[in-house]
């Protein structure tokens, strides 16, 4: 988990809304890409930025460069101080403390980015990439009524949202809901037929019903679409469980 949101956060944080908003927007930009591809020098060029008066954008891309250094905590830190002090839009404040809630999660410190999320959403209500995010979070920690809750809004005005059917059908699959389950990673499947979670998931449900050989080939369908991936992991440990069982 903790490597693909790492990856998630990397690659979500050059986020338009702060780059149009924020003073400098083509430095803004330089300095992020450097961050997320080569985190000491982007941290040197934020400090330098700083020096030279580079004001939030510049305090934003340091942060951005502690993440990529593996500094959670305190990346997270400063991103809910900068959200905190900004004069910027709720919007904007809203996906600081986003990216904090994200960074406490990378530095495992669940009721932080709890803390943080409920923050953003008081800023921003609704917005889905948040929902989802505070979603996966509540899964975390087993909090299944809420995540279908949360899931089940977010659903109505984006019923296309394949991370989310696959996100709901897996809190349906603990909650003892596998029909829900079953549709839900169904519907998710006809909208992306290769998305690795979506099969992870519906081989678990195979699994659990007993249908051994379809649960095994959906796995090694997640593992050779997407073989460097979580979802792939969790289906070879999988198989390799099944196996052990059949002998």
């Amino acid at each position: 988990m903790r490597r693909a949101l790492l990856a998630l956060i990397l690659s979500a944080l050059a986020l338009p809304a702060l780059a149009q908003t924020i003073d400098g927007p083509e430095e803004y930009r330089v300095c992020l890409v450097m961050a997320k591809d080569k985190p000491e020098q982007g941290w040197e060029e934020a400090l330098t930025w700083q020096s030279l008066g580079g004001g939030e954008a510049a305090r934003h891309c340091g942060a951005v460069a502690l993440i990529g250094l593996g500094k959670y905590a305190e990346a997270a830190t400063r991103l809910e101080t900068l959200a905190n002090e900004s004069v910027r839009e709720d919007g904007v404040r809203a996906q600081m403390l986003a990216q904090a809630a994200q960074a406490w999660m990378l530095a495992g410190k669940l009721q932080r980015a709890d803390a943080a999320q409920r923050g953003a959403l008081i800023l921003a209500p609704g917005d889905p990439e948040i929902l989802l995010d505070h979603a996966v979070l509540l899964a975390q920690v087993h909090h299944y009524n809420e995540v279908v809750d949360i899931l089940t809004g977010l659903l109505r005005r984006q019923p296309h949202r394949v991370e989310a059917l696959v996100l709901r059908a897996s809190a349906f699959r603990y909650q003892d809901n596998l029909p829900g389950a079953r549709d839900d990673v169904e519907q998710a499947l006809k909208l992306d037929p290769d998305f690795p979670d979506a099969l992870l998931e519906r081989g678990i449900l195979k699994r659990l019903t007993g249908d051994d050989a379809g649960a095994r080939a959906d796995w090694r369908r997640a593992i050779e679409v997407a073989p460097h991936t979580e979802a792939a992991e969790t289906a070879r440990l999988n198989i390799q469980k099944m196996e052990m069982k059949a002998k």
